[in-house]
């Protein structure tokens, strides 16, 4: 090893306060699991509430909304929610925050997941699969005109 490759090899070593370049790596990857955890549960549970807006707006078009399915949605004011039609003129507006760790749900196929931890939900919100145990929560929605909508 020649006194060259050893001053190189220091001088990488070097970086980032003396801390090698494997320390810095593996720091960085624990750093970018905590923000994925972080971001997976709010606070730890799936006890957030969402606020319906305090005058009416509108969610979707009910047109756009499949029979036995779900789309997702935004509230103003940004909270995720999801509008599902079970059957044809049957409305559900559900908070798109899963219950048991605060995940974002999504629309599957005729039902709802959470991609986190695996747990289903049926169109109307009710857990069909754990580890939830508490269904979604349900905001009061109305049909205007071929309209979705919440609040009010």
């Amino acid at each position: 090893m020649s006194a060259s490759t050893s001053a190189a090899d220091g001088a990488a070593g070097a970086c980032c306060g003396g801390l090698s370049r494997r320390a810095v790596l593996a720091g960085g990857g624990a750093g970018a699991a905590a923000l994925v955890l972080a971001a997976c549960s709010p606070g730890g549970t799936g006890d957030v509430q969402i606020t319906p807006p305090a005058t009416a707006a509108t969610v979707a078009q009910l047109a756009e909304v499949p029979v036995g399915g779900a789309v997702s949605a935004t509230l103003p004011g940004g909270a995720q929610i999801l509008v599902t039609q079970p059957t044809a003129g049957d409305v559900h507006v559900l908070s798109a925050i899963c219950t048991h760790m605060g995940c974002g749900v999504v629309p599957g196929q005729g039902d709802l997941e959470c991609p986190c931890h695996g747990s289903t939900f049926d169109l109307a919100g009710k857990v069909t699969h754990g580890p939830a145990k508490k269904p979604l929560q349900t905001l009061t929605a109305t049909v205007k005109d071929g309209q979705v909508v919440v609040g009010g």
